[in-house]
């Protein structure tokens, strides 16, 4: 594969960047050449430098969901967006384009369209977006991250995640990783996440069964995004609950955990089935309903359960999660299910097909 030179797009959320550079590891890993294009805004300003990667920016274009203001913009952003993204190709002069959708993925799919320059789209959600509804026009590399994505020439690869995630046995972790964020050895374990941002209804819900959590012997590690949000009150002798912020090692998160309760966006919902947590899925209420569509394979294979966010209480903790986190056989049923529904090794494939793209 040496010397291919490989342009990746996407950023903004999390949703588009850990993918990306979940793939970048691979062809890099490889011999490709990579470079990154994203826009001043999104997380990729700081993760993919991180990651040492080369990152190109340029400028975002927002693609309004109902007609205003903001869309009568569009077409002076986008032809901003296009040069620039023209002037960053003509420097790297990459083999081919990929796009993991978002506002950046746009201008390159039509610089890729019109210079005749080979592409690939990934697309991390069951429900496609608008800028990979546009891309997977252009060419017949298409992966999807899900098996009934619709989208035209939809290959399903699954979603490229991180190798210490995908690769971690979760049971020969889970001294190291209790031990790391001070929990007991041996307790029932319950890990709370809303992602990147948090979420306050589940920040609120789990904390105010705190006391029910304690009293049936539950431990919890809770990543709250906005801890302020989350007011627990340490009694002696209790079992932990410990809160962070953010958890920046989440593979021993996982391996700490006997089950989590989580938003279903498409990497944590990939990354939980791959490594066979049990969860309790709650979709972000907001959007076009793609977190509950991200959900419903692993749920309907019995590795999950979905609750609407309006229907997550203290009274739903203390009725279903508690008994569910200390019943160990259908924890191990779960465990099974979820971790038969999602391919490893996305990041290999998906990598394959860019080569295969620049090459044929």
């Amino acid at each position: 594969m040496n010397h291919v030179r490989v342009l990746l797009a996407g950023g903004g959320t999390a949703g588009h960047t850990s993918p990306l550079l979940a793939t970048a590891a691979v062809l890099s890993r490889d011999g490709a050449d990579v470079t990154c294009l994203g826009t001043p805004r999104g997380l990729e300003v700081t993760l993919i430098p991180q990651a040492g990667y080369r990152l190109e920016l340029v400028p975002p274009v927002p693609l309004p969901r109902k007609p205003g203001r903001a869309m009568l913009q569009v077409p002076s952003r986008l032809r901003a967006a296009v040069r620039a993204t023209g002037e960053v190709i003509d420097r790297v002069r990459p083999d081919v384009i990929v796009g993991f959708g978002g506002y950046v993925s746009v201008p390159a799919y039509l610089v890729a369209r019109k210079r005749g320059i080979p592409l690939v789209v990934h697309e991390g959600n069951a429900m496609p977006g608008i800028a990979n509804k546009l891309g997977a026009r252009f060419t017949e590399h298409v992966a999807t991250s899900f098996p009934d994505t619709a989208l035209r020439h939809a290959h399903y690869l699954g979603l490229p995640i991180r190798r210490e995630i995908s690769h971690l046995d979760r049971a020969a972790m889970r001294g190291e990783a209790r031990a790391f964020f001070g929990l007991d050895a041996d307790r029932p374990t319950l890990l709370v996440t809303g992602g990147s941002q948090g979420a306050r209804r589940i920040n609120h819900a789990v904390s105010a069964a705190a006391r029910d959590l304690a009293d049936a012997g539950v431990q919890v590690l809770h990543a709250a995004g906005r801890p302020e949000e989350v007011a627990v009150t340490s009694l002696a002798g209790a079992p932990p609950y410990v809160v962070a912020p953010f958890i920046d090692r989440m593979d021993l998160a996982y391996a700490a955990a006997d089950m989590i309760v989580c938003r279903s966006g498409a990497n944590t919902v990939t990354e939980v089935a791959a490594v066979g947590l049990p969860a309790a899925f709650v979709p972000l209420p907001i959007g076009n309903g793609e977190q509950a569509l991200n959900a419903h394979p692993v749920v309907q294979a019995g590795g999950a359960l979905l609750i609407d966010d309006a229907a997550l209480t203290p009274a739903w903790i203390h009725n279903v999660v508690i008994p569910l986190v200390s019943d160990t056989e259908r924890l191990a049923a779960m465990s099974a299910a979820a971790s038969g529904i999602v391919a490893r090794d996305a990041d290999e494939k998906l990598a394959a097909m860019i080569v295969s793209a620049a090459t044929a």
